[in-house]
């Protein structure tokens, strides 16, 4: 029997109560299972070992497997490379061992790009090349609500211009999310009631509810469709004893670090966050940070995304080999002047600044910018070379509200549609924005030779003398004669005017290049006002 699509059956054995299904063909970097299903009679997450070596010419990968419940065992692979892989499973377990296979990896389609990279230093790119910028938002306990809700969250997803966001694998206790989740990650072993006399759920850590994953992995699905990356929260401190989930012995954290790295690390579209708010969870010290983060590291062969999260202004040893970029609370440097790029140059990676605040109307200052401050800060740190995040905390009735920075919904602000203006005039950009010169302008960036992007930020100019720096980061510098176009962005209007005016720079005056016969534009006389200057042929 021979079916092309990649979900359907390709083969069936049937020995010693042995099912083998696996699929005959899929694109790269989509997602090969290999299913297996027998009984075994004790713990089959901590008793049964299984894992498949996946090789193609002289690429090879090893990669574990999982129990799934109801006695079905899976392997899960993300082949990167065109061309006919083979594999053979390894278990303790004889009748799951040596069970051998091949399959086809294709060309991905248009609409799969791949796993994203770190890109020359500072950026990102998908594996196929193309550029990606991280324009994110926040819902960090959204896969946790009411199915109604969730639907919801992914139709106002669908509808933004996010392509990535943070959410945690754990459900949230916290003044703003109170709802009781649908399903946990571990099975519970009995129910006790504490001193209180309110009931209280023991968990079996010995195990996990395959139910959880499988919803979690449905969600992350949804979002790869959308073309959003799950920057997915492993750990976070939001529980205070209502679950236990944050004070989990080491054993049981590297346990459950192993499982879901075998479950979803072959899904293209996650990265790893060890943490929000790491140094909040007071079960853990520093040094267990460390060995966490490795276990994931070591547990995921295609070495997806990997960060953690602080407090604010809380900084880790982001040069560690494990961490991938720079994932960090912290809203000073976007909101003064030439401060986002300062960390660049500190750690040598890319910096996301996941935490700068909300646009929203809590009583809590993290919680309570405006859209235009949140826009704001946004852009401060794009000019610098970073990239910020963005999220909403607004509520409009009780803690039962539906912010959606805490459980998605829908947007009640104005910053989220600025975001998609900011990701088209990027995506528009023949490279990433970085500092034209680092340490003296802070309003200029560029984007490779003769393309620049200034941004005046809150100031309201009348009159602006045409100039650009004579540095042009690690690009050929300009030179007299150079004429150029101008384009008037209004970051918050959202539109761009031509500028009627061809400007030509005269010769280089202390570091800056000036129109020669030092004409100006006339800027509209109100904040958020940014200039796309462009190099002319000749």
């Amino acid at each position: 029997m021979k079916i092309k699509n990649i979900l359907l059956l390709t083969t069936l054995l049937i020995k010693v109560n042995i099912f083998l299904f696996s699929q005959q063909q899929v694109q790269q970097w989509d997602r090969f299972e290999l299913t297996l299903k027998h009984t075994y009679t004790g713990n089959s997450f901590s008793n049964v070992i299984l894992t498949a070596t996946f090789s193609s010419n002289d690429t090879v990968y090893t990669v574990a497997g999982f129990y799934d419940g109801d006695n079905i065992f899976k392997i899960r692979f993300m082949p990167e490379k065109i061309g006919t892989w083979n594999y053979v499973t390894k278990s303790n377990i004889s009748q799951l061992d040596n069970k051998k296979g091949s399959f086809e990896c294709v060309k991905a389609d248009n609409n799969n790009h791949g796993i994203v990279r770190i890109s020359e230093t500072y950026n990102f790119k998908y594996a196929d090349g193309k550029q990606y910028y991280p324009i994110g938002t926040t819902a960090y306990a959204w896969q946790h609500m009411g199915q109604q809700l969730q639907e919801t969250t992914l139709k106002t997803l669908e509808a933004a211009s996010f392509n990535k966001i943070r959410m945690g694998v754990f459900p949230k206790d916290y003044d703003l999310v109170k709802e009781e989740p649908e399903l946990y990650p571990f099975p519970v072993k009995e129910i006790v009631k504490d001193a209180r006399g309110q009931e209280k759920k023991v968990w079996d850590f010995t195990q996990f509810d395959p139910a959880f994953f499988q919803h979690l992995e449905k969600r992350l699905d949804d979002l790869n469709r959308l073309g959003i990356e799950a920057d997915l929260i492993l750990f976070h401190p939001y529980d205070k004893g209502r679950w236990g989930f944050d004070s989990m012995s080491m054993d049981v954290n590297i346990r459950y670090i192993k499982y879901i790295t075998a479950r979803i690390s072959s899904f293209r579209n996650i990265w790893w966050s060890m943490a929000n708010e790491y140094d909040y969870l007071k079960a853990r010290t520093h040094e267990d940070w460390i060995v966490l983060s490795k276990a994931v590291a070591a547990s995921d062969s295609y070495h997806h995304l990997l960060s953690i999260h602080g407090s604010t202004a809380k900084y880790f040893e982001y040069w560690l080999p494990e961490f991938t970029h720079i994932s960090i609370q912290d809203e000073a440097p976007v909101m003064n002047k030439g401060a986002a790029s300062i960390l660049r140059n500190v750690y040598g990676k890319p910096i996301i600044y996941d935490e700068v605040g909300y646009e929203g109307n809590l009583k809590q200052r993290w919680g309570r910018y405006s859209g235009e401050e949140m826009n704001h800060l946004i852009w401060m740190g794009i000019i610098g070379g970073t990239f910020v995040t963005h999220g909403e905390s607004y509520m409009f009735k009780e803690d039962k509200d539906t912010i959606f920075w805490a459980k998605g919904g829908t947007f009640k602000g104005t910053s989220w549609k600025r975001v998609g203006f900011l990701k088209k005039i990027l995506e528009e950009g023949s490279a990433p924005l970085e500092p034209a010169d680092i340490s003296r302008d802070f309003y200029t960036a560029t984007t490779g030779k003769g393309s620049y992007i200034i941004y005046f930020g809150k100031e309201t100019i009348n009159d602006w003398v045409f100039n650009i720096p004579a540095k042009n980061a690690a690009y050929e510098r300009p030179k007299q004669g150079n004429r150029y176009k101008v384009e008037i962005l209004d970051t918050w209007d959202m539109t761009i005017e031509k500028y009627p005016v061809v400007f030509e720079i005269g010769a280089a005056n202390d570091y800056r290049f000036y129109d020669k016969e030092m004409k100006k534009i006339r800027l509209p006389i109100k904040p958020y006002i940014a200039l796309r200057i462009t190099e002319l042929p000749k």
